[in-house]
């Protein structure tokens, strides 16, 4: 008998060049075939008369064929199939393109199955190239809810449907359960066998809703549990001690008084640094809230105990802006600041290496430059990430990695919905900031269509006369047509547009295929006020800080997020004066309407986040491989939100009650979680 661990090639039909093609896919062993869900169904379960067809739907109907099917050689490669089908309500022409063998394959008199999408213009109905099969017969294509497949070259979806029923015959029997039962009994979960076949080849709609409530539970339970699990190993690693401070000292130092919010999360870092345990915590705010100020707290402490800091950032243009920030925070203290981004010379990389190695700086800023195998951090006692999600894992490890035991601070200007950040960040204690500085505007938001744009013109001279300068964010880089027939507004073209309506005002373009050091040029020059209005791409979502930016404009506002959207609004509102953004789009489906009539309700970030979650799922927040997520075969993390929360709950109390998994009704769970950890180069133990 095959095992789930047996290769497909191992069972008959797969081949080499089959199994190649699986391998494309992912598919490899016979586990990874019955994990490899279907990507919808079709309901070909049920007939439908032809006079009840709706026009546009594919539906299934029952027919006696009138004539005998005619073959047209239009032009040649066209060859037309055509006949009349009629049942006891009406009739309808059946078409098949380029298949000259149907006129062989279907005769007159005999009754078919047809499945296709119905097309009526007034009272004539008719299919084109539909599935068929003989009424009577079970070949299995009509008659039922029939699965659909992701493909790729070497594979139909018969090749897959067959592989996968051989899979699950072969394998009968051999498919665990990591739930323990009384979560099952208790949430009325079916087996995993019932699970796995109706998935796959499901007997009516109600067993297809269970399979999959059995399986995206399991999934999400599962990542759960590993959250546990790797928030447990992470307790067991022992950090440097930190000596607690005054950090009243600190405060004092400020020319302004800290939140309350930074107050408690600079007070719930310090705990952790105290404890002898490695911290691993997240510093999770919405776009100006004051997380560098929380950071440069953290980086004095961690001075004051005779260690260095390490503080990344993902751009060069906002490693400045931080260097030049903490500087003003922390040189009042003695504390010295360097510097280490990818556009330094060798001789000044040379001279931070010296630096470093003679412990002769507190605190080294920069971008992934940090992570070079010739720089090492004697003294490191602190790594903070910041906008840590634009990191892959791989690339914070490595940083972490300089000091194993280092503690770490993450900070996200993302606000993540609490039910996608309770899975994200489930092994990372969490502070988050609730209330923004005294003093950050509250930015007006306005969303209009292109019929503005002269208005919208007056609205930005009378900005720059006002002695302000005027974000505008387009989607793309050169002039687009998208396939929708919307021309997409490109950040070169409509400065030239701005540049011919406003020529009283300097205007420059900024984008992502310039070289570092023009972007960095002309942002510096916007910096300074020097340059009244910025056309860019998104390159400015995260970047510099100018509180004289009172304007964002965004163009084609529905081809972004609602989060991003977010983001790049919080580009203004930095100073004393009001602030505005207006989201420009010519989009009529009510769904991007409803979207941007989101950001013109609220300046709550995390409100916003969840109404994103809810509408577009979460790949607006981040990748879940560039987070060290498994992928999920079956969960959608923004539509199951309900699951998960019930799959974090249930995980909770299963932890609580068990925390070694070491009674006997959980060791399917703890070996599945063991190979989840191994898998993904964690370590369980």
């Amino acid at each position: 008998m095959a095992t789930l661990k047996d290769n497909i090639n191992t069972i008959k039909g797969i081949g080499e060049k089959r199994a190649q093609a699986f391998a494309r896919l992912g598919v490899f062993t016979l586990y990874d075939l019955l994990c490899f869900f279907p990507r919808r169904y079709e309901d070909r379960s049920v007939i439908v008369p032809i006079a009840e067809a709706v026009d546009g739907y594919a539906v299934c109907i029952l027919a006696v064929v009138a004539d005998d099917p005619r073959l047209s050689r239009i032009r040649r490669g066209m060859e037309l199939v055509k006949f009349r089908v009629f049942d006891a309500s009406g009739a309808a022409d059946i078409t098949y393109f380029n298949q000259s063998w149907m006129k062989n394959n279907i005769h007159r008199g005999e009754e078919y199955i047809f499945y296709g999408k119905i097309d009526r213009k007034g009272r004539h109905c008719s299919m084109t190239n539909p599935v068929f099969e003989k009424a009577g017969a079970q070949s299995g294509s009509t008659g039922r809810i029939l699965p659909i497949y992701r493909l790729c070259r070497g594979l139909t979806q018969k090749n897959v449907l067959q592989s996968v029923r051989i899979g699950l015959d072969s394998c009968a029997g051999q498919l665990s359960e990591p739930i323990p039962k009384e979560i099952r009994d208790r949430l009325t979960l079916p087996d995993a066998q019932f699970a796995y076949e109706n998935i796959h080849f499901p007997s009516g709609f109600p067993a297809l809703d269970q399979a999959r409530k059995k399986l995206v539970f399991e999934e999400l339970f599962l990542l759960a549990c590993a959250m546990q699990y790797r928030k447990a190993d992470r307790l067991e690693k022992a950090g440097p001690v930190f000596q607690k401070q005054d950090v009243e000292r600190f405060y004092a130092s400020l020319p302004f008084s800290p939140t309350n919010a930074q107050q408690r999360a600079v007070s719930e870092a310090l705990q952790d640094l105290a404890s002898g345990k490695a911290m691993n915590r997240l510093l999770q705010g919405d776009v100006g809230s004051g997380k560098t100020l929380c950071a440069a707290a953290l980086s004095w402490v961690c001075a004051q105990n005779g260690y260095m800091a390490a503080f990344m950032a993902p751009t060069e243009i906002l490693a400045e802006q931080h260097c030049h920030t903490l500087q003003k925070l922390l040189a009042p203290f003695g504390m010295r600041i360097g510097k280490l981004t990818g556009s330094l010379t060798a001789k000044e990389k040379r001279q931070i290496r010296s630096e470093l190695e003679a412990r002769e700086i507190d605190l080294l800023v920069g971008t992934h430059a940090l992570l070079s195998e010739n720089i090492s951090y004697p003294g490191l006692g602190l790594v903070i990430t910041d906008e840590q999600h634009r990191f892959g894992v791989q690339q914070r490890a490595a940083l972490e990695g300089k000091n194993e035991n280092a503690h770490v601070l993450v900070m996200s200007a993302t606000p993540i919905p609490r039910t996608l950040a309770l899975i994200i960040y489930g092994d990372l204690d969490v502070s988050v900031l609730d209330e923004l500085p005294p003093g950050r505007q509250t930015v007006g938001t306005f969303a209009v269509d292109s019929r503005y744009r002269e208005r919208l013109n007056r609205f930005i001279l009378k900005q720059a006369e006002n002695g302000h300068q005027v974000f505008v964010v387009c989607p793309v880089i050169e002039d687009s047509e998208e396939e929708t027939g919307l021309s997409l507004k490109s950040a070169e073209s409509y400065t030239e547009e701005l540049r011919a309506a406003l020529p009283a005002l300097k205007i420059a373009c900024v984008h992502g295929k310039m070289k570092q050091k023009e972007k960095d040029a002309v942002m510096a020059a916007f910096a300074r006020g020097e340059i009244a209005v910025l056309v860019s791409t998104t390159v400015i979502e995260v970047g510099v800080d100018v509180p004289n930016a009172t304007l964002m404009i965004v163009e084609n506002a529905e081809r972004f997020g609602l989060a991003q959207l977010h983001q790049l609004r919080g580009r203004v509102g930095r100073g004393a004066a009001q602030s505005y953004c207006v989201l420009v789009s010519d989009a009529q489906n009510e769904e991007a309407k409803t979207r941007l009539s989101v950001l013109c309700k609220t300046n709550d970030g995390f409100q916003i986040a969840e109404e994103d979650l809810r509408l577009r799922g979460p790949g607006d927040f981040f990748g879940a491989r560039q987070h060290g997520l498994p992928e999920m075969h079956v969960a959608d993390l923004g539509a199951d939100i309900i699951l998960l929360k019930t799959a974090k709950q249930e995980a909770d109390a299963l932890f609580e009650a068990d925390p070694q998994l070491s009674l006997p009704s959980h060791a399917a769970l703890r070996l599945r979680l063991k190979q989840m950890l191994q898998a993904g180069s964690m370590t369980l133990n």
